[in-house]
């Protein structure tokens, strides 16, 4: 498998990217739990979950791509149920996002949470299949999934984060000079 080793150094580049975003995830989250918000845990498990496993398909990809496997077999297996498995998600996204009422979803969160996830994971599975006729090709459609999940990450947790920082946090904290004038008004 030749063609393989010649992706180690995207997939070094790749798999610490999404290894750091993991972890820098996990921090703004932590400091965003310590602030009042009016969020719920439904709106989490649509917006912010998915966001995570996106970073954490990106870091397994690269693993997965780097293992020195004696056949290709195995990584077009990995491939594919990771492929079908990331569309079954997407579509557990979707319940999710029409199930939560804490934000109405606007069109670039249908298409960053939902279109273009589906589409990478797609790239994924049809890439399982392609690896054995075009395997140059089908590797190229890997990458492309890749980073393509690694972007996509990047902008669900800056928007994820924006929303809490100017319209949750500032909302909360209106609500608390509110009630403040009030008390004093009284």
């Amino acid at each position: 498998m030749p063609e393989l080793a010649k992706w180690g150094g995207f997939y070094a580049i790749a798999g610490s990217a999404a290894g750091a975003l993991i972890g820098l995830q996990f921090v703004v989250l932590t400091l965003i739990a310590a602030r009042p918000h009016n969020t719920s845990p439904e709106a989490g498990a649509a917006f912010g979950s998915p966001t995570v496993v996106h970073f954490g398909v990106v870091l397994f990809l690269a693993a997965v791509m780097q293992a020195p496997w004696e056949s290709i077999h195995v990584v077009a297996t990995i491939l594919g149920i990771l492929g079908l498995g990331g569309v079954t998600y997407t579509v557990i996204v979707i319940r999710r996002m029409r199930s939560q009422a804490t934000y109405a979803p606007i069109f670039e969160d249908w298409l960053c949470h939902v279109g273009l996830p589906l589409v990478a994971y797609a790239a994924l599975a049809l890439s399982a299949i392609a690896v054995f006729s075009y395997e140059r090709d089908a590797f190229f459609g890997v990458g492309g999934a890749a980073l393509m999940l690694l972007f996509i990450g990047i902008h669900n947790a800056w928007d994820g984060v924006s929303y809490h920082v100017l319209v949750n946090l500032v909302g909360a904290h209106s609500e608390q000079t509110k009630k403040e004038n009030d008390e004093a008004g009284k």
